[in-house]
């Protein structure tokens, strides 16, 4: 069989804020180890071949605005994904996997598709072959599968799957390199707490994990009875798609029109225990014991962390003196704690949270806030990525700020020009190639230069290190969107407005 890895990175992790922002969100980041939530997805399928044959490399889908962003993260783990599929919005799961299924079906491959969320962490790699392996195999008979995690507390911010009847060719001793499957009875909503104690102590409940396998045919099948729309919609955006570098859009027209459903939602829920209605598939459920977690908010990330003799979980530069059960993550700064229990404390260049354990679902509530209030600490960081490197904003009052560029080797900025401001380019390390008007010329650390207002400019880095330059703007308007591009080659729109970001 050919198992095509589906990875689904479209979240905005608005509970792990404030290091999660919506134009950097949790997949992205690392919260233990070298590599982020969506490398280590990737990283996954290392050695997966070995227990169920052939895995082609994955298919990602992800919102256009992280293109860049997930393409060089991938990039730097040596992963070549069989596409990156662009959402010019985010639809939900179903319509995300549909257009999936649909391009792998356009390859001329029937695959059995796994769905694999970028923002989960599994720490026994083994025992999630060893479910996907017994996933599959349901699969390939023409099962829609999902998998079930084994609670280990009632957990009252997850949905449950009650288990129904064991699957006859299923082991007759399950372990978690060795699971059963069963047919799936019920999905069942986010409990109270009596009511999670009662699912844990039946053994007869699992969490419901948000990860999928199927074959494309089945699902497209299964979703035509139930959201013909949404496969309608999803096909036009796909046969309307267009091709851009290493990318491909969605027709945003089309694909905007599609409902917006989740997988469970959208068929897993109205599939009967039995798939015995004509026409109808199978709903089974594979239990996974693999020190699974979806990092849901930041009391998850106090759980998986490595924890003192006192329950503590501290990140960056931490000082600490009687506290208990407690995270601190510092990224900025030195952060001390005194006397402090059962709290989070998450610090950033432009934002500090303080928040009890038991409250940490309710950080979600503060970026709604932050929304209504049209604050930029919900969108971004202060550093901020683009395809060419990134920069980071170092002071700012009336009609001047100050940035800190910085400047990939080989890369460069478009060919621009502003209307309201004036540059000057301070170079701190590395060497600039400068285009001013009819002029190029080279700049070394320590050199600097100044582009006019109106003068088309662009700035390059030749060299084999990174270009640290500061850039001093002066106008009477600062705003992003004063940037009006003649020539890109990552392929972004004549201003600024794309991707509300600099050069």
């Amino acid at each position: 069989m050919k198992i095509q890895p589906v990875i689904l990175s479209g979240g905005a992790g608005t509970r792990l804020w404030p290091l999660s922002r919506e134009q950097y969100p949790k997949q992205l980041l690392s919260f233990h180890g070298d590599h982020t939530l969506l490398q280590q997805t990737v990283k996954r399928l290392d050695g997966l071949s070995s227990l169920v044959g052939e895995v082609a490399e994955p298919i990602i889908v992800c919102n256009e605005e992280h293109r860049f962003l997930v393409a060089e993260q991938l990039r730097s783990i040596a992963s070549h994904p069989a596409a990156i599929l662009l959402e010019p919005e985010g639809r939900n799961t179903a319509p995300a996997l549909t257009v999936a299924a649909l391009a792998t079906l356009a390859q001329g491959e029937d695959a059995i598709l796994l769905v694999m969320p970028a923002d989960h962490v599994i720490a026994n790699t083994a025992a999630y072959h060893a479910a996907v392996n017994t996933a599959a195999g349901q699969a390939e008979k023409g099962a829609l599968v999902t998998f079930g995690i084994v609670p280990t507390a009632p957990e009252t911010g997850f949905g449950y799957i009650r288990k129904g009847t064991l699957i006859a060719d299923a082991p007759t001793q399950s372990s978690a390199l060795s699971p059963q499957s069963y047919q799936l009875d019920t999905f069942v909503e986010k409990p109270d707490a009596d009511t999670a104690r009662a699912y844990v102590d039946s053994g007869d409940y699992l969490w419901n994990s948000g990860m999928f396998v199927m074959r494309a045919s089945v699902w497209l099948e299964q979703l035509k009875r139930f959201q013909p729309q949404m496969v309608m919609a999803c096909e036009k955006a796909l046969q309307q798609a267009t091709e851009d570098l290493d990318f491909c859009r969605l027709d945003p027209e089309a694909f905007k029109v599609c409902p917006n459903d989740s997988i469970d939602y959208a068929v897993m829920e109205k599939l009967g225990a039995d798939g015995d209605e004509p026409g109808q598939a199978l709903a089974t459920v594979v239990p996974l014991d693999a020190g699974w977690s979806d990092l849901g908010a930041w009391s998850a990330i106090w759980e998986v962390g490595e924890g003192s003799a006192d329950g503590n979980v501290f990140q960056g530069d931490v000082l600490s003196h009687g506290c208990r059960n407690t995270l601190i993550h510092a990224g900025h700064r030195l952060v001390a704690g005194v006397g402090i229990e059962d709290m989070l404390v998450v610090e950033t260049a432009d934002a500090v949270l303080v928040a009890h354990r038991d409250h940490a679902q309710d950080v979600k509530q503060i970026v709604e806030q932050l929304k209504a209030a049209q604050r930029p600490e919900r969108l971004a960081h202060r550093q901020v990525y683009r395809p060419w490197g990134s920069y980071e904003g170092v002071d700012a009052g009336e009609r001047f700020q100050v940035k800190r560029i910085v400047v990939t080797p080989g890369s460069a900025l478009s060919l621009q020009m502003h209307h309201h401001r004036a540059e000057h380019w301070i170079v701190v390390k590395g060497t600039a190639r400068v285009t001013c008007g009819d002029q190029e010329f080279l700049l070394s650390e320590n050199q600097s230069t100044y582009i006019p207002i109106g003068e088309k400019h662009r700035l390059e880095n030749p060299g084999a290190v990174p270009l640290e330059i500061i850039e001093v703007q002066s106008g009477g308007y600062l705003g992003e969107d004063d940037i009006v591009r003649f020539d890109d080659r990552y392929g972004r729109g004549e201003s600024g407005h794309e991707e509300s970001g600099n050069e």
